[in-house]
């Protein structure tokens, strides 16, 4: 079985781009070999800067021949219906099988495809996927029609098995496929001729290229630790910088530097942000002072002077941008120190939505938002108000003009600055989390109140110009708000309703100016954005394991507004279920339901009107009486102070009662006094587990 090995080699390829063509080589490829008839045993996809690679091993020699039968019109059918056959099939009349049924004779068409020998597979399979390989970006260059990310070089497509190396025959575009490549840029030695994958590996190697990209930040990340190390420093881990800087070097060879002393007195986040956007600079932190006082970069090259002028010339670049991070960063302080009132007049000029007013207006409802929400979480109301007309205000300073990803981070600077208390400077930063999903929440109570009153502004203010996510579009990110909302909620076991007028969600709505009618809210029902807060957080609890079907069950009940409440009912549901005496009460709910709502529906009547004692007739239908009894003497106060747990394990406990009473008992007696008594019973098993969820809605 022969293996094959591609390399498409061209111009420096964005870093970015590289591990999505991997996957799309190695995908589209391996589709395509499958789709035409040839298996493999394994596939594996490299890149460097300057080359996408394949490497397929165990590919069959050939595709197997293919005999294919099909049904087409009878004999007598109109000609248009026979020549519509015949186009479908590439046969002539003649060439068509008639075979008798017991319908008449029906025309058949027996279509035989013969082997294809791997190299014509591979080749047509291969300039079908470089002609339409799904670039994010691609360019024209010269006066070809192929489009590439950059300028297409070379192509090796080489077929090797035990008798040699065979180039498979392919032209794109005027490029010729072989079995030559070329090293690195400066330290390789010219092109140089492969014969399988292995071969290339090693010689690529030779030539100072590191084909595979964790190697690569393998090779970077030990590196810059060493460095570090010698001089008693810590590279400060960045994987998504990491994996960015192995795509842009073959050869990585890191190198380390010191930052110039008048920079030093920078935020350490402003020193690893300019040197990570600017110049792809590893920061390096002093674990003594906790400062960044050095960087990494990760030279392409073996320099004879071991990096010195190299270094020299990225020292002189980075004082060019700490330089004019240190202007920012003293001019915001000027502004901090005088009170920040000039960034307060600027947000007035700052369009938020121009259908929900200016930064400025919006600040001023998160304020008064925060003022309300501050009691639900254990925050001072004047400090949460204070918070969250401060906590925006470093949208407007010069360090995150240029640095947006900042935000928050140099709000709590600037606020310490103005003498603000600790508390209200560290809502300007927490107030923005969490970002996503691997987000943490924040835990102090006036961070938490700000950054609640932000996403409830955000969730409702759109929804009141309807302007909610559709499919996969999400412009204003609302559904990762609506999950910071959940997330922030039950961090703090927030209770409030997300549907009260007099709630927050309530007052976010007034604030907004949207009046209520006679009907409800003039904008989408509110129920409309409940129902999107359970879309998210089934979604949420869904990764915590609790199955969609339990919350379902729990999401019918009253008082799914609150969703500290729903949560607490549905974990402790979830966990009753994965016992043994949870999993079989369902079932011995959904038999005594089922009977009932058979016998309802026949009778037109609900059995609601009570079961009597007296006209139990076994030891197992006065011992289900007793049990429910005590159930409900458990249950009802249990409900009433919302310890779901206590009342989750009562409603288990009827599991072997119900048993026995299903065992002993025929319910559709012939006495119809003990039919209806037992019914009736039967309503008392659903009204007693009803009370604690729908079990209905439970799946199994």
């Amino acid at each position: 079985m022969p293996d094959l090995l591609i390399e498409l080699f061209s111009e420096e390829i964005p870093a970015r781009m590289q591990g999505k063509a991997r996957d799309d080589l190695r995908k589209l490829v391996t589709d395509g070999l499958v789709e035409a008839g040839l298996t493999y045993a394994s596939a594996g996809a490299f890149s460097t800067p300057r080359r996408l690679v394949l490497s397929v091993e165990g590919l069959t020699a050939e595709s197997r021949a293919v005999r294919e039968e099909r049904k087409g019109p009878s004999v007598s059918a109109p000609a248009q219906a026979v020549e519509g056959f015949l186009r479908s099939t590439g046969l002539t009349l003649d060439q068509l099988e008639r075979r008798a049924d017991k319908k008449g004779e029906t025309f058949y068409a027996v279509v035989e495809k013969p082997g294809r020998q791997a190299a014509e597979i591979v080749a047509e399979v291969l300039e079908g996927v470089i002609r339409n390989f799904p670039w994010p970006k691609s360019m024209r260059w010269g006066s070809g029609s192929l489009r590439w990310v950059r300028p297409l070089q070379s192509i090796i497509c080489l077929l090797s098995d035990e008798t040699g190396a065979h180039v498979v025959p392919l032209e794109v575009d005027g490029i010729k496929a072989g079995n030559t490549t070329e090293g690195h840029r400066f330290m390789g030695n010219g092109r140089f001729v492969v014969t399988g994958f292995d071969d290339y590996a090693v010689k690529l190697k030779r030539a100072k290229v590191v084909l595979d990209t964790a190697e690569r930040e393998a090779a970077i990340w030990q590196g810059a630790q060493n460095l570090a190390f010698a001089s008693g420093m810590e590279v400060v881990a960045d994987p998504g910088l990491l994996t960015e800087v192995a795509g842009l070097v073959e050869w990585p060879v890191p190198l380390m530097g010191r930052i110039a002393d008048q920079f030093l007195g920078l935020p350490p986040e402003v020193l690893q942000t300019s040197m990570k956007e600017h110049q792809k600079f590893f920061s390096v932190k002093n674990p003594k002072t906790g400062r960044i006082e050095g960087f990494v970069t990760v030279a392409n090259i073996e320099a004879a002077d071991g990096g010195e002028v190299i270094l020299k010339g990225n020292q002189k670049v980075l004082a060019a941008r700490l330089s004019d991070a240190k202007f920012f960063w003293e001019n915001d302080l000027r502004v901090a120190k005088s009170g920040m009132g000039e960034w307060v007049e600027g947000l007035n000029a700052v369009t938020f939505h121009n259908k929900l007013g200016s930064q400025a207006e919006r600040i001023e409802r998160i304020a008064a938002l925060a003022r309300e929400i501050a009691p639900l979480v254990g925050a001072d109301a004047g400090e949460a108000e204070r918070a969250a007309r401060l906590a925006k205000l470093d949208l407007r300073s010069s360090m995150v003009g240029e640095f947006p990803e900042l935000q928050g981070v140099m709000g709590r600077y600037y606020a310490l600055e103005a003498g603000e208390k600790p508390a209200v400077a560290d809502a300007a930063r927490d107030h923005w989390r969490p970002k996503g999903e691997s987000d943490s929440v924040p835990t102090e109570p006036v961070s938490v109140a700000v950054a609640l009153a932000d996403k409830i502004d955000t969730l409702t203010g759109f929804w009141a110009i309807d302007e909610k996510p559709t499919g996969s579009k999400d412009p204003f990110a609302l559904r990762r708000a609506a999950l910071g909302v959940i997330r922030l909620v039950l961090s703090r076991d927030v209770r409030m309703s997300m549907t009260d007028a007099k709630g927050p969600v309530g007052k976010a709505r007034d604030q907004i100016g949207i009046q209520e009618t006679k009907s409800g809210p003039s904008w989408a029902d509110v129920n409309d954005l409940l129902s999107f807060f359970h879309d998210r957080l089934k979604v949420y609890l869904k990764d915590q394991g609790v199955r969609h079907d339990v919350i379902d069950a729990c999401l019918a009940m009253p008082g799914n507004d609150d969703l500290t409440l729903l949560v607490k009912r549905a974990t402790a549901l979830s966990e009753t279920l994965k016992t043994e005496d949870g999993a079989n009460l369902l079932q011995g709910f959904k038999r005594a339901n089922n009977i009932l709502s058979q016998a309802e529906a026949k009778d037109g009547v609900e059995y609601s009107f009570g079961a009597e004692l007296k006209f139990a007739e076994t030891e197992e239908e006065r011992a289900l009486f007793a049990a429910l009894d005590k159930a409900e003497a458990t249950i009802t106060p249990a409900m009433a102070q919302e310890d779901f747990g206590t009342a989750m394990a009562a409603m288990a406990a009827l599991r072997g009662p119900i048993d026995a009473f299903f065992t002993a008992v025929q319910v559709n007696s012939d006495n119809q006094i003990v039919r209806r008594n037992r019914l009736n019973l039967l309503h008392r098993i659903r009204a007693v587990c009803s009370g604690v969820a729908d079990l209905t809605r439970i799946e199994g």
